[in-house]
């Protein structure tokens, strides 16, 4: 098939969004982007992207959203919507698209996720039965979630407590998983791919706790505590019960066995992978 001239990109504004668009804008097709009305992070989107206003909720409310679309970068955001409307969203985009990439986890690579439990694995059978080109991007952890100790490093203690600090982690750059996905949609031989897209280091949460401290020129310290303080503390902040116990018990395996790893990121885009130590500098502001 052609290259699409023009892609939608679902969950637009979250981790990788802005870097799928663009990715896009700069290989020279167009982008449209659904956002809800609300959103307040449609900033965080380069200039030159086409909003569209909808909702995955409201598969009905994605028709113009899909007028003229070839490609669909499709992220689901399962922390905030079910996917009881996947599979009326999904015979939307088969009518209108010719290519999709899904970003899904590395929960799926390594038998972990079950297609039953309506999450990645889920979304995965779902595609296999339609005639889109597909490309699955079975992501580790971004390397973004450890934004979630900002707080606590700029705290005065700068003590980080968390569980699992040995848990030992593969994480990929967002940019790196949009470049994937993106080549994926704009060139041939990635159809029927299931990509395991991680980062070039294995680092355990610990170690990357030091390294935004060296980068920003502070000693912030881990301190370990109990899973079932975390859970609660993850819950209250929006995590649905079952990714945080999800989440911790994964955790709780990678203390004794790293995280998989692959060297998919330079096989697709021809360059490496961004290391930890270079996400920290682009992002040491948020923990100064």
């Amino acid at each position: 098939m052609s290259v699409p001239c023009k892609v939608l990109i679902t969950a637009a504004t979250g981790n990788v969004g802005p870097h799928a668009a663009a990715y896009l804008l700069e290989a020279g097709v167009s982008v449209r982007a659904l956002v809800l009305r609300d959103d307040p992070q449609i900033g965080k989107l380069p200039e030159g992207v086409e909003i569209v206003y909808g909702d995955l909720a409201d598969p009905d409310s994605l028709d113009a959203a899909l007028d003229g679309i070839k490609g669909v970068f499709w992220m689901w955001p399962f922390f905030t919507l079910s996917t009881a409307t996947a599979p009326a969203v999904l015979e939307k985009i088969e009518k209108r698209a010719l290519r999709i990439a899904l970003v899904s986890s590395v929960g799926v690579h390594i038998g972990l996720e079950r297609s039953d439990n309506n999450c990645h694995a889920y979304l995965e059978e779902l595609i296999e039965k339609t005639r889109l080109e597909w490309t699955f991007l079975r992501t580790t952890g971004f390397m973004a979630n450890a934004l979630g100790f900002a707080s606590q490093i700029r705290g005065d203690t700068g003590v980080v407590r968390f569980p699992y600090g040995a848990a030992a982690r593969t994480s990929v750059h967002e940019g790196d998983l949009a470049a994937v996905g993106v080549r994926s949609l704009i060139s041939e031989g990635h159809a029927g791919k299931k990509y395991l897209v991680t980062g070039p280091e294995v680092l355990t949460q610990e170690e990357q706790v030091r390294i935004i401290g060296e980068v920003i020129g502070r000693e912030p310290r881990w301190e370990d505590v109990h899973a079932q303080a975390a859970r609660e503390q993850m819950v209250l902040s929006g995590w649905p019960p079952s990714y945080a116990d999800g989440a911790l018990d994964y955790f709780a395996m990678l203390t004794k066995e790293p995280e998989v790893m692959s060297d998919v990121v330079r096989e697709v885009t021809g360059k490496p992978a961004r290391t930890f130590r270079e996400w920290a500098r682009e992002h040491a502001d948020s923990f100064r």
